[in-house]
Formats: structure tokens, C-alpha cells, sequence
């Protein structure tokens, strides 16, 4: 859960991550392309189905992390 702190949606990440590693390591401009359409899928369910849901389910809590947190990109948390 500690990753959490850092980044809304590490799992994802996580993915993309493993995604680069096999395109550099089989120096794979398909597999490039595969990121691109993973990134492109997750972005438009977190933005269109995820976070309305947590909204709706955990409403000024989870606005409030998501103001101290970012969504892709990590960095230190905002106290808070």
C-alpha cells in the first residue's frame, strides 16, 4: 500500500514498466506500439470508469487524495 503514496495508479505502472523492459529487450518496435495502446486503454478507464466510481463511492476523501496524489506520475506526498 505504500506505493500508493507516491502514485493513484501503481499497478498500471507496473505493466507499462514490464512492457518497456520486453520492447528494449528484444529491441521491439511492435511491442512500442503494444505500450502505447496498453497506456492509451488504462488512461481511458481510470479516467472514465475508475475514478467516477471512487468519487461516487468515497466522494471528499478520495478528492482529497487525489489532490495530494498524482495519477502517473510519482512524486514526494503533500502532507496533509
Amino acid at each position: 500500500m505504500v506505493l500508493y503514496r507516491y502514485v493513484r495508479n501503481p499497478m498500471y505502472l507496473g505493466v507499462a514498466g514490464i512492457v518497456v523492459s520486453r520492447a528494449i529487450y528484444f529491441w521491439s518496435l511492435p511491442i512500442l506500439f503494444y505500450l502505447v495502446f496498453i497506456l492509451l486503454c488504462a488512461n481511458l478507464f481510470v479516467c472514465f470508469y475508475e475514478e467516477p466510481h471512487l468519487r461516487a463511492v468515497f466522494g471528499e476523501q478520495y478528492l482529497e487524495y487525489c489532490r495530494r496524489v498524482s495519477r502517473w506520475l510519482p512524486r514526494r506526498p503533500i502532507s496533509g
